[in-house]
């Protein structure tokens, strides 16, 4: 009689614990939200589509704003699809991130104001202006030898962007030609220094090793950075040195758009 008693009171545990989860498991789902933006589908928390109220999103959660629906039943938004990772991200983390390069900033302002999230549109307006400034102010790289910084050539520009090219473009090609970077050859944000330069008949050799390996003349990299700037729509300004004669015997180049 005792065991049958404790079995039915077992089995009125076990209902009402599986009652429990059930209501949690459809709370849960009810707190999903679909939304289907310019042909793309984010699932996303209640919680975080309505965290800035008076925003177009959290009128739409609280019936505030009335939005169609697609064939699914998903809440259909007629706005950029692609652009919207970023609007969901800042609701998210509560802060602008976007990824290195991104060059949108004009795009992602409108949907900002579209959503009516102030606070974004405000720092993608900062942000745009912040590399609207830095674009203009001219920045510089300088290749020298580490022993004697007169030897050497200096690039001038009012891109950045180019300048990270020309240092790329170098880095690159020690990678190809030497075992990794040796300790005599150091990078820095405007900055590369070689171990040292040799002269020869040849012309100015970059040296990163001891045995003479060396990259390529200073003349051919010259050559190959007046080519990049002019594919890339630069156009040398001025030679910064023209007591020598010819652009490929100057110590600077100055591009600009």
């Amino acid at each position: 009689m005792e065991r049958k008693i404790n079995r039915r009171e077992n089995e009125c545990e076990s209902k009402h614990s599986n009652s429990e989860g059930s209501e949690q498991d459809k709370d849960y789902k009810t707190s999903l939200i679909t939304l289907n933006v310019g042909g793309y589908l984010y699932i996303t928390q209640k919680q975080t589509l309505t965290k800035y109220p008076d925003s177009f999103l959290e009128g739409i959660i609280n019936g505030k704003i009335m939005c169609p629906c697609d064939a699914d039943g998903h809440y259909f938004i007629d706005r950029d699809g692609l652009l919207f990772r970023h609007i969901l991200n800042f609701l998210r983390n509560g802060e602008l991130l976007l990824p290195e390069g991104f060059r949108e900033n004009q795009l992602l302002a409108q949907e900002a104001e579209f959503f009516q999230l102030k606070v974004l549109s405000d720092a993608v307006k900062s942000r745009w202006e912040k590399e609207q400034l830095a674009s203009r102010e001219t920045t510089f790289l300088e290749i020298t030898d580490s022993h004697d910084r007169s030897q050497g050539l200096r690039i001038f520009c009012n891109a950045p962007d180019f300048i990270a090219k020309i240092k790329s473009r170098i880095v690159l090609v020690s990678k190809s030609r030497l075992d990794g970077f040796p300790e005599e050859f150091s990078v820095s944000s405007n900055i590369i220094q070689f171990k040292y330069f040799i002269k020869s008949e040849n012309g100015t050799r970059l040296v990163l090793k001891e045995d003479n390996t060396f990259v390529c003349t200073l003349e051919t990299l010259k050559f190959e950075a007046i080519m990049m700037a002019l594919k890339c729509g630069f156009r040398l300004l001025t030679s910064l040195d023209c007591s020598k004669g010819s652009i490929v015997h100057s110590d600077a180049l100055h591009f600009i758009k």
